[in-house]
């Protein structure tokens, strides 16, 4: 993903950084259960960053519980919010996603452990994966002060936890507008499969995803 050529109309998109299928895929942590757990009702909002959005889209796309997640920008500017420019590491913005859950299914905290555990390294500053620069940075942006207050708990008891062999870097960032990514962004694992970068660096964590959170594993992705 740090170098993409958007090929048939801006459908496919290809990594020079990505490798063969028979590559190993990324470590998967065993990230703690979350001793502070979150209290929400109805419909809730959260904004995570994890390197990729294609992949962290990819993954809570098959969370169950969760009705929406929308690739997108966060932390920067209105018009500096495209590929092209965000890609370039000076905007401010971080690759994120957008997620739209019921807690009532998946509770935030539950959706942090998740995140910590197959998708994303919370100790790699300003990268994941093949990809460098702060737009690729890990970021839990929560959007209400119960969220927050579950954050804080949780990064503090990651830092704690003897899991990393390095300490927690991920940042708790404080809410700004968010910004959708351009639509063939949107869904991109479901619509591109074979995409060599999806094959090596995401395919993976819906593979970990399934094996270690079996009952929030959905096997249909969820659009939009």
């Amino acid at each position: 993903m740090t170098i993409r050529s958007v090929l048939a109309a801006g459908a496919l998109a290809l990594s020079a950084c990505a490798l063969p299928t028979s590559a190993i895929a990324e470590e998967v942590f065993d990230a703690p259960v979350a001793a502070r757990q979150a209290n929400e009702s109805g419909l809730q909002t959260a904004i995570f960053a994890g390197g990729c959005f294609w992949g962290i889209e990819g993954v809570f796309s098959h969370t169950r519980g969760v009705t929406s997640a929308v690739s997108g920008y966060h932390g920067g500017s209105a018009n500096t919010a495209t590929y092209r420019q965000v890609s370039s590491g000076t905007t401010g913005h971080a690759e994120a996603v957008r997620v739209t859950y019921d807690p009532s299914v998946v509770r935030y905290d539950q959706l942090l452990q998740i995140l910590f555990s197959v998708g994303a390294d919370p100790t790699l500053h300003n990268r994941q994966g093949p990809d460098r620069g702060p737009q690729y940075r890990a970021a839990i942006v929560p959007v209400t002060p119960e969220q927050r207050a579950v954050a804080e708990a949780y990064v503090e008891q990651m830092d704690n936890s003897g899991v990393w062999d390095r300490p927690i870097a991920v940042a708790i960032e404080r809410y700004r507008e968010f910004y959708e990514a351009e639509d063939y962004h949107q869904d991109f694992m479901l619509h591109n499969p074979d995409s060599a970068y999806i094959r090596r660096w995401d395919a993976p964590k819906l593979t970990a995803l399934r094996v270690h959170f079996p009952d929030l594993y959905r096997e249909r992705f969820r659009t939009g």
